[in-house]
Formats: structure tokens, C-alpha cells, sequence
């Protein structure tokens, strides 16, 4: 009798180790189903847009904001020279480490009280292609309120059309800032190229 309870064990034994074995198939098929069904939820996020940075600052009563890879640097108000008979929108030139930076104020049209002037120049780079020279451009702010990093795309529908160097509106804090486009903005405020 007792062969026949080894025999009968080793059975039931035999039958727990396929049991067993199909129980670890089953858990591995479902863990599987699991990532698979994680990799699909984590689709949506991988086709977010990339994030953006953007440099927002004031002008007059308006905001504004530049893409920081546009952004060379923002300096304090320089010692400038202003240029007889130029544009009511060309403030003055200054001089950056040797290169001559022409200050044009995007907020002219509010007429700026003169015992008020700007305090900062947010100086921006149009990169050239070929063998142009880099435009670096100047614009006169009053306040920078500083980097905000975003991965929404800008509001296109809600750019004015009246305001030729906007691209869009970006929502940042609450508040719209007008989106610049750097090249819009060198045709709607031409400088001298010095």
C-alpha cells in the first residue's frame, strides 16, 4: 500500500507542477497584457509637443514673449546714440562687446513719457544662413518678467491682425503675451544694418 500512495503522490505531485506551470504561463500572458495595455496608454504622452521656452517681458502696457534660443541676452539700460533722422521706432544704437545693437521700442505708438525711459534691452539674434552676417536686434523693455516653459502650442486664432510681428499668443500666469516672430519683426521695424 504504501508504493500506491508514493504512485498516487507523485500524481498529484506531477499534476501540481502542470498546474503550477500553466498558472505562471497565464500570469506572464496577463502581465504582457498589462505592459501592452501601459504602452498604449503612454502613446498619448509620447506625441505631447516639445517643450518650448520663452523669454516674457513688457513693453508699454503690453506683453510680450521671444523663444529663448532667439534670445541672445537681456542687459540694463546702455549709454546709446541716437541716429539723426531715423525712425520714430529706432531709439539709438549701442555698442555690446563690439558690435553695434540698434534699440528699436515695439510699444512706440503709446508715445513713452520721456522722464520714463525703458530699463532693460532684450537683445535678440536673427540667425543668418549662408553667408549673411547675424542681425542682432534690440528691444527696448520696460520690466522682464523672466522664462516660462510650455509644452502648449500658441494660440494662433487669437493674434491680432493688426500687429504684423506677432505669431500667436502664448497664456502664461493668466495673462496673454504676444508672441514675436523675429523675422516679421526686422520687416516691420527695418533697422539700418550698421
Amino acid at each position: 500500500m504504501s508504493e500506491e500512495r508514493e504512485f498516487e503522490q507523485q500524481q498529484v505531485g506531477a499534476e501540481g507542477a502542470a498546474v503550477a506551470a500553466a498558472r505562471e504561463k497565464t500570469s506572464e500572458a496577463e502581465a504582457s497584457e498589462r505592459e501592452a495595455e501601459e504602452m498604449d496608454e503612454a502613446e498619448p504622452q509620447e506625441e505631447r509637443l516639445p517643450e518650448r521656452q520663452y523669454c516674457i517681458f513688457r513693453a508699454g502696457r503690453e506683453r510680450f514673449c521671444l523663444a529663448v534660443l532667439d534670445v541672445e541676452e537681456v542687459v540694463e539700460w546702455p549709454n546709446l546714440t541716437k541716429l539723426p533722422l531715423g525712425p520714430p521706432f529706432l531709439i539709438g544704437i549701442f555698442n555690446l562687446r563690439g558690435s553695434i545693437v540698434p534699440i528699436v521700442d515695439i510699444a512706440f505708438t503709446e508715445v513713452r513719457r520721456a522722464d520714463l525711459p525703458p530699463k532693460r534691452v532684450v537683445v535678440a539674434c536673427l540667425r543668418a544662413e549662408g553667408e549673411r552676417n547675424d542681425l542682432r536686434v534690440g528691444i527696448a523693455a520696460d520690466e522682464v518678467i523672466g522664462t516660462y516653459t510650455t509644452s502648449d502650442p500658441l494660440l494662433m486664432d487669437a493674434a491680432p491682425r493688426d500687429v504684423p510681428h506677432c505669431c500667436g499668443m502664448l497664456q502664461h500666469e493668466d495673462r496673454l503675451a504676444l508672441a514675436l516672430d523675429l523675422e516679421r519683426l526686422v520687416e516691420s521695424f527695418p533697422v539700418p544694418v550698421i
